[in-house]
This record gives C-alpha cells, structure tokens and sequence, in this order.
C-alpha cells in the first residue's frame, strides 16, 4: 500500500519536478497540495503567482488543493497557524495522510525549521529531491518536457532583466556561475505552464513587470483570455 503524501506547492519548477518524481515512485501517492497564498494579494507567495494561474495549474493536476492563507506582512507564527491549518483539512479529507513532501535541495537551516515545526504536530516531511545535483536537475526538468517562465528575481542577486525570461536550455547556458540553476538561494522563481505532470498545457501571457521591497522584479503572468480554465 503507497503511503498518502501531500505536496507542498508553489506553481514553480521544484514542486513540479517533486510532484514527478513521487508520481513515478512506487512507495507514494499524492493525494493533495498545499499552498501559501498572500490574502492581500491573492497570489502565491514569494512567487507572486496569480490565482487564476494556480487554479489551472491545479486542475490540469487533479488534485485537491489545501490554502494556507497569509497575511501580506505575516509573521512566522502567522505563517505556521495557516499552515497547519491547511494540514488539518488535507487530514481530515485524508485521515490517513501523516507525510508533506518539500522540494528542498540543500538548505539546511530551511530543512531543519520544517523538520522542527512538523514533527511537533504529527506529521513527517519528506525530502524526495534533497541532496541531487542541481545543475543536473535543472536540464532534467527541461528535458522531461517541461515549461517554465522565470516570474520573480532577486535583484541582489541576478540582474532584472532575467524576469519575464523563459527558464530553457539558454536560460542555464548563460545563468551568471554564482546563481543556482534552481535558485535554490532565492535568486529567482518560476511558474510552471507545461510538462508531464499537466492533462494539458496552461496558455500564458507576459503583463507588466514591477518592483517591490525594493529588490524583487515581479514578471506578472497571466492566463490568456482564449484559456481561461
């Protein structure tokens, strides 16, 4: 019998290939998602998103989808109340599920806080891509069949120009040394519109680039008006 898991979510490139890999393992079936959303926002947080997207993203999955809602300027504890929250109605849709999967690579502390704040409430994270070679697993994901546009930077970190850009085989030849192919230290983030895991693609369109705190680009994606669902 597979162990019921549900995947942390966050429309880009690592839960993407985390929802691939799980789907390929014998040991596990996916039952659900979970996703912080930003209230103020109604995007997802820190990829900013939009609701719309994630919708069609979840329905070309599947899968039952668990919000943790946020506030724009939430503390952890805020975070971590939603978060658990959100658990609780996957549990109580699922009452054998006791796993969350991450698609952590290699952070350590980030690793640990999970770990920490899990445990203390029953449930046990699983770390499925932890430790892979990121270089090899960025061309993996593009070589799997999937599509991804790079929707936020770090300006601290890349320059802004790269926002908007499709994250493709040019994308990692020209990526500057210092950045992590997967941005595993938050130098960008993606969202995923095609690949193996999708009934079908998500059509999608490039609106208006903004920066806020001062330091993220935001590439604002949208869902083009001929794919609406």
């Amino acid at each position: 019998m597979r162990t019921p898991v549900i995947v942390s979510w966050s429309g880009g490139k690592d839960s993407a290939l985390l929802v691939h890999h799980l789907e390929r393992d014998q040991q596990y079936e996916v039952v659900g998602l979970v996703t912080t959303i930003t209230r103020d926002y109604d995007r997802i947080s820190m990829h900013g998103i939009r609701r719309a997207i994630l919708d069609a993203q979840v329905t070309r999955l599947d899968l039952p989808l668990y919000e943790a809602m946020i506030p724009a300027a939430g503390s952890n504890a805020a975070y971590e109340a939603a978060f658990l929250a959100a658990l609780a109605g996957a549990r109580a849709a699922f009452r054998d599920v006791r796993t969350v999967a991450f698609g952590d690579l290699f952070l350590e502390d980030v690793r640990a806080y999970r770990e920490r704040l899990l445990a203390s409430h029953s449930w046990q994270p699983l770390f499925p891509l932890w430790g892979l070679d990121t270089a090899a697993l960025a061309r993996q994901f593009v070589a799997d069949g999937f599509r991804a546009i790079v929707c936020c930077v770090d300006t601290q970190q890349l320059a802004p120009e790269w926002a908007g850009r499709d994250y493709d085989s040019e994308f990692l030849d020209t990526l500057p040394h210092a950045v992590d192919p997967c941005g595993e230290r938050g130098e960008f983030h993606t969202c995923v519109y095609a690949g193996p895991i999708f009934r079908q693609p998500l059509a999608l369109q490039r609106g208006d680039r903004v920066r806020r705190e001062g330091r993220f680009e935001y590439c604002d994606l949208l869902v083009r008006a001929t794919q609406a669902s």
